[in-house]
C-alpha cells in the first residue's frame, strides 16, 4: 500500500506530512516509557526487540502473496509492532521502515511519505492496539486468546488503513475518479490481505508468547508469568528453625516471577534474525510478481494517471535489486539482506537513544532535587 509521488497533491501532502511529524514525535515521547516498562528486566529489552521487529517488518514485506486473480498484497506490520513493543515504539518501527524503503528502495514517494507514515503506520497502529486491548478485556485470559486477539487486530487493521487512503485520496486526489468505487475496491482487496497480514500476525506473536510472554508488550497484563523455586540452601534432611519473616529478606524457597529475574532474550533474537534475513535474502525471490492492492485499484480507477516518477529511482538498491548485478536471485537476495541491515542498524540506534534519554532523566531530576531546593555546599 505503498502511496507513490503524484497521487495526492501538494497541499494535502504536506498536511499528512505534518500529521506524520506529529506522531513520530509524540512516539519519540512516547516510547521512553515503553522503552523501560515491563515486569523485570523486560522493559529495558523491548529496544533491542524493537529494532528486530523494525527489520522483521521490513523483510516480511518483500514477501507478496497472492489474494485475487491479478492481485498481491504484503504485510504492513502495525499490527505486529503494536502488539509487540507498544503503539508509540510500534509508530517508529514503521516509520523507520518506511523511510529507508523510500531513500534506498524508490518504494513509496518521498512527498508522499508524510502520507505512507499516516496510512500505514499511524492508522494500522491504533486501530490494531485498540481492537487487541478491547478484546483481551472481554476473552479469557489464556495464551490462545492472545494469539486470536492478534489475528482479529492485524485483520481489522489493513481495511482500517485502505479506509484511511480513500478519505486522503477524496481530499486531495489528483485524478477525478468515482470515490465509492475507489473505497469498494479498495476495502475488498485489502480486506483478502488482511486475512494474509492476520496469520503471519498470529503466528509471529503467537512464537513469541510461547517462549518469551514478558516480551509481548500488549499482553504483559494478561499473559499469566510462571513460577520458579529457588533451590533452598538446606540439604536434604538437615533441620533449622525457621527464620523470622523479614520484608528485607524473603524466604529462600518463596516463589520467583521468571519475569523478574535475569533471562537472555539473545536466543530469540538470533533464531529472529536468522527468520528475518532467510525471507529477505532467500524467500523474497519467490514472492509474487502481481501488484499489490493499491497498484491494483490504482491502475484499474485511473489514479494513477498522474503518478510521477520517483526521486530516487537511480538508487543502487531501487525496485530490491543491486544495480549491476545480472543474477536475479542474487540480486534480489543482496539488496534484501542489506535492507535488513539498515533497518536493523536504524531502528535500534533509534530506540537505543531513547532508551537512554529515558534512564537519564530519572538520574537528572535527582540530582537537581526538589523544584526551588538549593544544594546543602550552596547554603
Amino acid at each position: 500500500m505503498h502511496v507513490p509521488d503524484g497521487f495526492i497533491n501538494a497541499p494535502v501532502s504536506a498536511g499528512t506530512g505534518v500529521v506524520a511529524a506529529a506522531a513520530v514525535a509524540v512516539s519519540l515521547r512516547g516510547a521512553r516509557r515503553e522503552l523501560g516498562d515491563g515486569p523485570g528486566e523486560a522493559g529495558e529489552r523491548t529496544a533491542p526487540l524493537a529494532g528486530l521487529v523494525a527489520a522483521f517488518i521490513f523483510a516480511v514485506q518483500m514477501l507478496n502473496f497472492p489474494v485475487a486473480a491479478g492481485t498481491s498484497g504484503h504485510l504492513l506490520g502495525g499490527a505486529l509492532a503494536a502488539i509487540l513493543v507498544g503503539p508509540y515504539t510500534g509508530v517508529l518501527c514503521v516509520s523507520v521502515v518506511l523511510l529507508l524503503q523510500g531513500v534506498l528502495f524508490a518504494d513509496g514517494g518521498l512527498t508522499a511519505l508524510g502520507t505512507n507514515i499516516t496510512d500505514m503506520g499511524v492508522v494500522t497502529v491504533l486501530v490494531a492496539y485498540a481492537v487487541f486491548r478491547g478484546l483481551l478485556r472481554v476473552l479469557p485470559r489464556r495464551r490462545s486468546m492472545v494469539t486470536g486477539a492478534s489475528f482479529v487486530a492485524a485483520l481489522v487493521s489493513v481495511p482500517a488503513a485502505a479506509v484511511a487512503f480513500t478519505g486522503i485520496y477524496a481530499l486531495g486526489g489528483t485524478t477525478d475518479v468515482a470515490l465509492g468505487k475507489v473505497f469498494g475496491a479498495m476495502v475488498g482487496v485489502h480486506v483478502l490481505i488482511g486475512i494474509g497480514e492476520a496469520v503471519i500476525t498470529a503466528a509471529t506473536v503467537g512464537a513469541v508468547a510461547a517462549v518469551r510472554p514478558d516480551l509481548v508488550y500488549a499482553a504483559r497484563d494478561r499473559l499469566a508469568v510462571r513460577l520458579e523455586l529457588r533451590p533452598s540452601p538446606l540439604s536434604a534432611g538437615q533441620d533449622a528453625a525457621p527464620a523470622p519473616a523479614s520484608d528485607a529478606a524473603p524466604a529462600a524457597d518463596a516463589p520467583v516471577p521468571v519475569a523478574a529475574r535475569r533471562r537472555s532474550m539473545r536466543p530469540l533474537w538470533i533464531s529472529g534474525l536468522a527468520v528475518t534475513l532467510l525471507c529477505a535474502g532467500g524467500l523474497s525471490f519467490y514472492a509474487s510478481s502481481s501488484p499489490d492492492g493499491l497498484e491494483k485499484v490504482a491502475a484499474d480507477n485511473g489514479i494513477d494517471k498522474k503518478e510521477q516518477k520517483h526521486a530516487a529511482e537511480d538508487s543502487p538498491l531501487a525496485d530490491y535489486g543491486v544495480k549491476d548485478i545480472a543474477d536475479t536471485r542474487l540480486s534480489g537476495g543482496l539488496a534484501g539482506v542489506i535492507g535488513v541491515g539498515a533497518t536493523l542498524a536504524v531502528g535500534s540506534g533509534v530506540f537505543l537513544v531513547v532508551r537512554r534519554r529515558r534512564d537519564r532523566s530519572p538520574a537528572e531530576a535527582t540530582e537537581a532535587g526538589p523544584a526551588g531546593s538549593v544544594p546543602a555546599t550552596e547554603r
